[in-house]
C-alpha cells in the first residue's frame, strides 16, 4: 500500500459524525419546498380570474425561488453577507408563512412559522459552527 492510502483526511465534512446536522439540513430542505408550495396554493387560491390565478400560482414561487437561489442558497450567485442571507430568507419565508394563514389555516402558519424559526436558527447556527474561523 501507498502512503496516499494511508493518509488521513484533511478535511472532514461538517456533518461527519453529526447525524442531527444533516437531518436539520434536510428538514431546512422541506421547509423550503413547503414556503414554494404554500405560495403556489395561495397564487392558485387568490386572484379574479383563470389569468391571475394561473399568474400567481406559478408566478409567486417562481420569483421566490429564484430570489432565493440569487441570495440565500448554498451556492448562490451572489453571496452578501449573513445579515443579507437571513433577510432573504425571512421575506421568502415568512411570505410561505403568511401564504398558508391567507389561505384561511391560520393554526397551520403559526406551527409552519415556529419550524421555520427554529430550524432557520439552527442551520445557522450548525453551519457558522462547522466553518472553520480561519475560513470565514
Amino acid at each position: 500500500m501507498t502512503s496516499e492510502e494511508h493518509s488521513v483526511p484533511t478535511h472532514i465534512p461538517p456533518y461527519a459524525g453529526r447525524p442531527w446536522f444533516m437531518v436539520n439540513e434536510a428538514v431546512a430542505f422541506v421547509v423550503e419546498l413547503a414556503a414554494l408550495a404554500a405560495l403556489a396554493w395561495w397564487g392558485f387560491a387568490t386572484g379574479g380570474g383563470v389569468a391571475d390565478r394561473l399568474l400567481l400560482g406559478v408566478g409567486a414561487p417562481v420569483v421566490a425561488a429564484v430570489v432565493w437561489g440569487m441570495f440565500a442558497a448554498p451556492r448562490a450567485r451572489f453571496r452578501p453577507p449573513l445579515v443579507g442571507v437571513l433577510v432573504v430568507k425571512a421575506v421568502v419565508l415568512g411570505c410561505g408563512v403568511y401564504a398558508v394563514h391567507a389561505v384561511g389555516h391560520s393554526v397551520a402558519a403559526v406551527v409552519f412559522g415556529v419550524v421555520v424559526v427554529v430550524n432557520t436558527g439552527l442551520a445557522e447556527t450548525f453551519r457558522r459552527r462547522a466553518v472553520p474561523e480561519s475560513a470565514v
